[in-house]
């Protein structure tokens, strides 16, 4: 397991504990520096990938430890690490009843450096424009994903998860992906954990995190 940044950290994760009750803990004393740039996340479909995230991103509690990202600290201030922090779950239908615009509109509030320009680009490049003012619950899997990962590589949180990212998309829109991640990678105070259950050779890695942890 490689976590160490070549810059300052983005999260620190501090003797960062979790399991669902009544199973074997996915984590258990994880501690762990992510530095800026992409961060893969690797393991076996079941192994705690998605557990993991949400535990990241604050929406499941921790057993134990301290998250920190950009030194905003999840238990002193979580209002103010979620808002460091960009995340959707896959399985979520709160999104189901507004427009993939208005959906859009909800996930950048409070995100002053989100690049309007490049979610336009990433709206062409995911074929989304047919899609954009239809309620999300008219939209198929792989184009509610679209519509979450345009307004992710167009955020300017410090920290962005993504989950299976490439799942049930068209190969056009996972060669956008790449390209958004690849610029993404190089951009200092940024970083990308993308959790997969594949081996990522198509974006420069800044590290890659192997599950299970313990």
């Amino acid at each position: 397991m490689n976590t160490t940044p070549s810059h300052s950290p983005v999260l620190r994760l501090q003797d960062i504990g979790f399991a669902y009750p009544g199973q074997p803990a996915i984590a258990a004393g994880w501690n762990a520096s992510i530095g800026p740039g992409i961060t893969l996340l690797y393991g076996d479909t079941g192994a705690g990938k998605s557990a993991l995230l949400q535990v990241i991103a604050g929406a499941l509690p921790a057993t134990q430890g301290r998250l920190t990202v950009t030194g905003t600290s999840l238990d002193a201030s979580p209002e103010a690490y979620r808002r460091h922090v960009f995340f959707v779950d896959p399985a979520t239908d709160r999104f189901d009843q507004i427009t993939a615009r208005d959906c859009t509109a909800t996930l950048r509030e409070g995100d002053a450096g989100f690049d309007e320009g490049l979610w336009e680009a990433l709206v062409e490049g995911f074929s989304l424009p047919p899609h954009i003012d239809k309620p999300m619950y008219m939209l198929s899997t792989g184009s509610k994903r679209k519509v979450w990962l345009a307004a992710a590589l167009a955020s300017g949180r410090p920290l962005v998860l993504l989950d299976e990212p490439t799942a049930a998309l068209d190969a056009g829109s996972v060669r956008c992906l790449w390209g958004a991640l690849a610029d993404l990678a190089g951009q200092p105070g940024r970083a990308v954990i993308v959790a997969s259950a594949a081996r990522i050779d198509e974006v420069p890695l800044a590290a890659t995190v192997e599950l299970p942890l313990h």
